[in-house]
């Protein structure tokens, strides 16, 4: 994306990471149809003969649903790289502008963790697009393995330096405005090492070999309780000062950031699971996964309720998607929709299919599914509305800078 005049994108912030992690987000939703819709024996995901075979021996429906898939990952992976980068770009220029250094004495420097959870994506879809269209993949991915690990590692090393220079900072020099943290937006650097340990468990689920698997549970546990700290107190110091001085408009979309945070940690736990059965001898029951399920996903459904009644009372989306304010932070309502579609489709296939509630591809199957098919849809359609807004030529709504 070229920088024209007269865009809101022109007035930079971090939160426009946010943008390359939702379009990842949406290329991972597309990729559940294949995960959870086409046989896969032998390995724990669908690859790329996998998908071939069942493309040549399937329906027209089922074609034209891999094929849809297929489009879907491509487009919103090659969306999530393009965004990627001109985000790297940009935020180099703009490290070292007087407005980053006024930046960094905020409660917003925070925000800079939204580029390792962006990379940490891009590193996740990078994986998808290499499953889903490089064929023999999966006979050398035990040698892909731990260039990932340490991919992921590098990221996850970076974001405590950005993380470590926000609290050092703070707990130092003091002047953290707790007045100003009445949102959730504390809790974005625990998505980000969410992210960087969803990525890290990969290779316990996925690896033949123990000694990766073992090493892919040991370092994603590190993140997965770094996560959890950082989101239990971020969470109370957001309420406190929420109860006291309201919800901040232009931040409120960080109120349903529990929402993807909770779909990363529930898939990690999930691919911890099955490290644990494959190589270490535990038996995870299918009642138990599906309760472990329910519980990530009832919570992400009491938060969408929580944040959508403000959102609604503040009149979020008449100022910031359909009127004349812009916010890089409107960014944050694409992952809870996308986190809900993800979370979903485990539930009913990892959960309620694995324990015999339901039978696959029955009545009760595709009205749930349809479900997470309309949240995929919607926030397709947001993320296209946004990019219009902040990134189209001759785009003029009025820049709202995040807090």
């Amino acid at each position: 994306m070229s920088h024209k005049a007269n865009r809101p994108s022109d007035s930079y912030s971090p939160l426009y990471f946010l943008a390359s992690l939702g379009a990842g987000g949406l290329a991972v939703t597309f990729f559940m149809w294949l995960m959870h819709g086409i046989p896969h024996p032998g390995q724990p995901v669908p690859v790329f003969e996998d998908i071939m075979a069942a493309f040549m021996s399937g329906s027209g429906f089922v074609q034209g649903m891999i094929l849809t898939a297929m489009i879907g990952i491509a487009g919103f992976a090659f969306l999530n790289l393009k965004l990627l980068v001109w985000n790297l770009r940009r935020f180099g220029e703009w490290r070292n502008s007087d407005g980053y250094a006024k930046f960094a004495r905020t409660n917003a420097q925070s925000q800079v963790l939204a580029m390792p959870l962006a990379l940490a994506m891009s590193v996740n879809v990078l994986f998808v697009l290499g499953m889903v269209f490089v064929p023999g993949l999966w006979a050398v991915v035990e040698y892909l393995f731990p260039l990932a690990m340490i991919a992921f590692l590098g990221i996850g090393a970076y974001g405590f330096k950005l993380y470590g220079a926000f609290l050092g900072r703070v707990l130092t020099e003091g002047g953290f405005n707790c007045a100003a943290n009445n949102n959730f937006g504390q809790i974005l650097p625990a998505f980000a090492f969410a992210m960087v340990g969803v990525g890290l468990a990969a290779p316990a689920a996925l690896s033949t070999t123990p000694a990766l698997a073992g090493l892919g549970l040991v370092f994603s546990t590190f993140f997965l309780m770094t996560s959890a700290l950082i989101a239990v107190v971020a969470m109370i110091l957001g309420f406190r000062s929420m109860m006291e001085n309201g919800a901040n408009p232009e931040t409120a979309p960080t109120l349903s950031i529990i929402v993807p945070l909770l779909a990363v940690l529930g898939i990690l736990s999930l691919r911890q699971g099955h490290g644990l059965h494959e190589h270490f001898g535990t038996q995870a029951m299918a009642g138990e996964t599906m309760l472990m399920l329910a519980k990530y996903l009832s919570v992400q459904i009491l938060f969408l309720l929580f944040a959508g009644l403000i959102l609604i009372r503040q009149g979020y989306a008449q100022r910031f998607i359909f009127g004349r304010e812009t916010s890089p932070g409107s960014y944050a309502l694409v992952c809870p929709g996308v986190g809900f579609a993800v979370l979903l489709h485990f539930f009913i296939n990892r959960g309620l299919v694995d324990a015999g509630l339901i039978a696959k591809f029955g009545p009760a199957f595709w009205a749930l599914t349809s479900v997470a098919l309309v949240a995929q849809v919607a926030m397709i359609w947001l993320v296209f509305r946004l990019n219009r807004r902040h990134f189209g030529q001759g785009s003029t709504p009025e820049p709202v800078p995040a807090e």
